[in-house]
């Protein structure tokens, strides 16, 4: 009785410190992505706006805080921001939940759109192969709004991005266009056209410039232009054990100022928080 005593419980600790090591090594396969990134492309940060050309495994908050010219304010909980897990060494899958919208008294607060963004890297190098990365991106955005917090229908947005790094500088620029599914006239198109700099001041300490820039075409914005330009600061910790330029975790913030005449809202402020595994 006690040797099939024995027996069993040596075999249910085998199997649990077998479940454990697999466990344990699909974990570290699936954290291990952004480390093998970094010998596959450049050693950027995010920009806090644009896209971002680098495949990444990441969960992302931001919450960011839109004035009107009349100095109306809506909180914008989630700011289209989620997260996304790479596929094999070339693409990047994405979901943002809807966001959610607070008016704060000049509107009904209600949730607004979700959604999905894929990544394609055509083309990069790491420090010792060039230091540049090229990348295609769709996203589609699917009406899920309540209260008009959202788009009339959905749409796509193809978007070409790129980077250059070179010391403690680099260079990110993205050009895309929104397209809706439906409603086309009373909607409009658009195109954005982003460029981002980069300096990376400390070992710790990132900070950047970048201008937004969107083109109207159709709908109730036809021929306008919209234009901000965006500083922000990122602070950046990394693992200690971590031999790969990527970070782990990053607090960050900034203001987009509208430069131009026209503008849908103004001093927009985004805060984040960022966790790569």
């Amino acid at each position: 009785m006690r040797k099939d005593f024995c027996f069993i419980l040596g075999t249910i600790t085998l199997l649990g410190c077998g479940a454990t090591a697999a466990a344990q090594g699909h974990s570290e396969r699936f954290r291990a992505h952004n480390a093998e990134m970094s010998t596959l492309q450049p050693a950027l940060i995010s920009p806090l706006v644009a896209p971002d050309p680098r495949l990444l495994q990441y969960a992302r908050f931001s919450v960011s805080h839109e004035f009107t010219s009349s100095g109306a304010e809506t909180v914008n909980w989630g700011n289209c921001r989620g997260g996304g897990v790479i596929v094999r060494k070339r693409f990047e899958l994405d979901w943002a939940p809807p966001v959610y919208l607070q008016h704060n008294g000049h509107g009904a607060d209600g949730w607004g759109d979700t959604s999905l963004l894929a990544k394609y890297r055509i083309a990069s190098g790491n420090a010792e192969a060039g230091n540049f990365e090229v990348t295609a991106i769709v996203s589609r955005t699917l009406a899920t709004g309540s209260h008009s917090n959202g788009g009339v229908t959905g749409s796509y947005t193809p978007v070409l991005a790129a980077g250059y790094a070179r010391g403690h500088f680099d260079v990110i620029g993205s050009v895309g266009g929104t397209l809706p599914t439906g409603e086309n006239v009373r909607q409009g198109r658009s195109v954005a056209w982003n460029t981002t700099v980069q300096m990376h001041a400390t070992r710790h300490i990132w900070m950047e410039m970048e201008n937004n820039a969107t083109f109207y075409k159709g709908g109730s914005h036809d021929g306008a232009v919209q234009n901000f330009a965006t500083p922000a600061v990122f602070y950046v910790v990394r693992k200690k054990e971590w031999k790969a330029l990527h970070p782990w975790f990053i607090v960050d913030g900034g203001m987009q100022v509208a430069t131009s005449s026209f503008h849908t809202y103004n001093h927009n402020i985004v805060t984040e928080l960022r966790m790569l595994f």
